[in-house]
């Protein structure tokens, strides 16, 4: 999608918001990853409305990390609650038992209700109903939380990169040289746990306007939430970024995304993946482009892998 476009297009339906009535204007810094879309997102705007009030060259397709904007003041905005923190004491033991299929976790420092239904791919009322308990935020450190259907060896999808190529395929010396030097930047970076990982993707995806569970679903299906992931074609990271696809993301982002950094990394999925749902047809065909391209998916359908991939996406995304 050209840069210079961008100030002539609508919030894309999946970010769609009712804008608020603004009675003055405030400055924020542009952050990096920003874009003129996050911030009409963020601010219940319209990008256009941005563009004028600032006066910015090119629609906006460019700004630059500590830039500062005006943007819409509301009237009276609510303070965000505070997140709760795990209890150091127990305020109630529950008295569910596992049974066969199930799992138990023994809750860590920093471990939330909500962090543990991620990481184990339940929804959290499934797993609060499971353990008994009304609230997400009474739980204690040391605690057994049973996690309900996960102990099972069958499972509906097996989060892997390839790491080998497949039978027959020809591993050039050039691709070759690649996955190694990425494995190398990767080895010596250090990387956040799969939990924190999964965090990141969920308030990156929420701050961008993509829906945070199918972010979700595509980035545990391309890589287990596993910074450290190198497929045998060099995609890297979290999203199994290409590095042609850093490139796209980049012109996106308005600056130049490091696909070897899990944050960045993680940002240009998210905003191909909100650039896929912009163009698509449907959910389903925006996946598909993920995996495919989305002018491959146009123009010659999907390919027999390409709907196992969209099926197993889907079925990630129905359990969260």
């Amino acid at each position: 999608m050209p840069l210079a476009d961008v100030a002539a297009l609508a919030l894309p339906a999946h970010a769609a918001v009712a804008p608020v009535a603004a009675t003055s204007w405030k400055t924020v810094s542009v952050r990096p990853g920003d874009t003129i879309w996050d911030l009409a997102i963020a601010h219940r705007t319209t990008v256009r409305a941005i563009v004028e009030k600032n006066r910015l060259v090119r629609g906006g397709a460019v700004i630059r990390p500590g830039q500062k904007l005006l943007v819409p003041a509301p009237a009276a905005a609510r303070p965000k609650a505070a997140p709760h923190p795990v209890r150091s004491v127990a305020p109630h033991r529950t008295t569910a038992r596992a049974s066969a299929g199930d799992r138990v976790h023994v809750v860590g420092a920093g471990d939330t209700m909500s962090g543990i239904a991620q990481r184990y791919g339940v929804s959290l009322t499934k797993l609060l109903a499971a353990n008994r308990l009304r609230h997400a935020d009474m739980i204690y450190g040391g605690q057994k939380i049973i996690v309900p259907g996960v102990g099972s060896s069958t499972k509906p999808v097996t989060p892997a990169p390839r790491a080998t190529p497949p039978t027959g395929y020809r591993y050039p010396d050039k691709t070759a040289r690649a996955v190694a030097a990425s494995k190398a930047a990767l080895a010596a970076r250090s990387v956040p746990s799969r939990t924190a990982t999964s965090a990141m993707v969920r308030a990156t995806a929420i701050r961008h306007g993509v829906d945070p569970k199918l972010a979700l679903a595509i980035s545990y299906l391309e890589s287990g939430w596993y910074q450290r992931a190198v497929s045998f074609t060099d995609a890297v990271g979290v999203m199994q970024i290409m590095p042609t696809s850093q490139t796209w993301a980049s012109e996106l982002a308005g600056r130049r995304l490091d696909r070897h950094d899990t944050q960045d990394n993680i940002t240009a999925g998210v905003l191909i993946i909100r650039a896929l749902q912009a163009g698509a047809d449907s959910r389903e065909q925006a996946i598909a482009g993920y995996y495919q391209g989305l002018y491959s998916v146009r123009t010659k359908g999907m390919y027999d892998d390409t709907k196992a991939y969209v099926a197993s996406v889907m079925a990630i995304y129905n359990r969260m």
